[in-house]
């Protein structure tokens, strides 16, 4: 008989939640016996602990994370996780090189008197709000599970990703 993995109440057969504390039931789980000798579930076992939404959505944190999403193991290989760390790296370098070319153009912009730092200071703004919301927008589709691909950036980390 099957039995509720968290109050050990006994479980009508097929059912979907626990007469007693109202936990949900899966039907693998049913016929599992409670407590800590059950295991972790298929997904927590396959993913190290993370769900891959959850994982793809780290990923885009900084880039610690996503350089350790494509090394440690049960990550590496979930291809989902690794599209998300891939476009992570390959936006945070065009970033860089985003900031990098402003800071030229604003030192050119700075030889204009009062015109220039104004463009100047409105240039970073609208980049800068652009990006954040570029970075939270990629982060919110992986928490989604959705495969958002960036323009250029997208392509590669999928060619990445299928190695």
């Amino acid at each position: 008989m099957a039995v509720c993995a968290k109050c050990g109440a006994p479980l009508a057969e097929g059912a979907g939640f626990c007469g007693s504390c109202g936990a949900s039931v899966s039907v693998a789980a049913a016929g599992a016996p409670a407590g800590p000798a059950a295991g972790p579930t298929a997904t927590t076992a396959s993913s190290g602990g993370l769900a891959p939404n959850i994982a793809g959505a780290l990923a885009y944190i900084t880039i610690i994370p996503a350089i350790i999403f494509l090394v440690v193991e049960p990550y590496n290989k979930d291809r989902f996780i690794k599209f998300h760390a891939f476009q992570s790296l390959f936006f945070n370098v065009a970033w860089i090189v985003l900031v990098i070319a402003m800071m030229i153009v604003g030192l050119i912009l700075a030889l204009i008197p009062v015109v220039g730092w104004i463009l100047d200071v409105l240039l970073w703004l609208a980049i800068g709000l652009g990006g954040f919301c570029l970075w939270l927008y990629t982060m919110y589709q992986a928490y989604n599970e959705k495969k958002f691909m960036l323009p250029v950036i997208g392509k590669i980390a999928d060619q990445q990703a299928s190695r």
